[in-house]
Formats: structure tokens, sequence, C-alpha cells
């Protein structure tokens, strides 16, 4: 069914009345879908899709899909490179906790290299280590309980799927001690 501007002058307009008779009694009787998609293939074999921008390129759908009421936002935040305050919080306690991690990771390996020394450690070095580890010790809780402070933030405003368990300050700071003897050289 071709498109017709009545608002034309009738001596621009060109009807057909075969045309126009042969196009309504081919779709007569057909269901919607039917209709739109014989109309779509019908524009492809002309050509009318072949040059689209984007043409043989993935879509960008995005993760937009079940923001619901938020879309917009989220997605104006996505365009300039920011995320939601719940992701934003999940990344930061991430964070934190493998920079927690990696600073303990450093004193239990300074304290494997002096064990592992040829010479034993002078007194000062062994005194020296052990100050390092209590403050590294306290340093850990600290940033434990803050982590804490943040997982409860967290799993107050954020959906269920996003929640994290909060962490046992006392069990992992005796880990940690654990892992790292003080005066026993």
């Amino acid at each position: 069914m071709d498109f017709i501007d009545w608002r034309k002058s009738p001596d621009k307009i060109k009807i057909d009345s075969e045309t126009a008779k042969a196009n309504t009694s081919r779709f007569r009787g057909k269901r919607y879908n039917n209709y739109v998609e014989e109309i779509i293939q019908e524009a492809q074999k002309r050509g009318d899709f072949s040059n689209l921008p984007g043409m043989g390129k993935p879509l960008d759908l995005g993760d937009e899909g079940y923001a619901g009421d938020n879309a917009m936002a989220y997605h104006i935040l996505k365009s300039n490179g920011l995320a939601p305050a719940e992701i934003e919080l999940a990344k930061e306690i991430r964070t934190e906790q493998d920079r927690a991690e990696a600073n303990l990771a450093k004193i239990v390996h300074q304290g494997k290299v002096l064990r592992s020394r040829r010479i034993p450690p002078f007194a000062s070095e062994k005194h020296a280590f052990n100050i390092a580890v209590e403050k590294a010790a306290a340093e850990y809780e600290k940033t434990l309980r803050e982590l804490n402070r943040k997982i409860l933030k967290l799993n107050l405003t954020a959906p269920s799927v996003m929640h994290q368990p909060s962490l046992s300050i006392e069990p992992l700071v005796q880990q940690f001690r654990a892992s790292c003897p003080g005066t026993s050289f």
C-alpha cells in the first residue's frame, strides 16, 4: 500500500487504480505481523536498508533493560563514564580490601625474608619488624571496621543480588598475626 499525500495538488498525484487495488487485495485478510513483515522484506529487496548508519555493526543494547524507571539516569551516568552509587560503593569496597591485603602481604613477605636470611636478624631489625606488624595489624583492623561500615551501607541501599557478607574482624586480624609471628625468628 503506497502512501498518498493528499495535500499536494490533484495534478501531481498519480493514482494507479490497478496497483492500488492489487495492494489492498494482497494484504486483505492477513494478520498485522505478516503485513509488516512483508513490507519490511519488500524494502530490503529494494535496498532501502542498505545505507543505514551502523550497518554491519552489532547493536549496543547495554544493560539498561532491567533499570525500569532509572534507565535514563543510568544511561546518562554510563555515557559520562560513571556508575550508579551502589556500583561505585561495591567497587570502592573491593579496591580497599585488595589494598589492605596487599599491605599485609608486604609485611608477611618482609618477615619471610628476615627469617630466611643466612645471618640472623639484628635486635633492631626484629624490633622494627615487630612494630611494623603491630602497626599493620592496627591499620588492618581499622580498615576492616571501615569496610564493614561501607558493606552495611551497600546492603541497605543496593538490591539483594549485590549484598555482601560483613567481614569477621577478629578472626581476620588473628589470622594475620598468626601468618606473621613477631619475635620467633
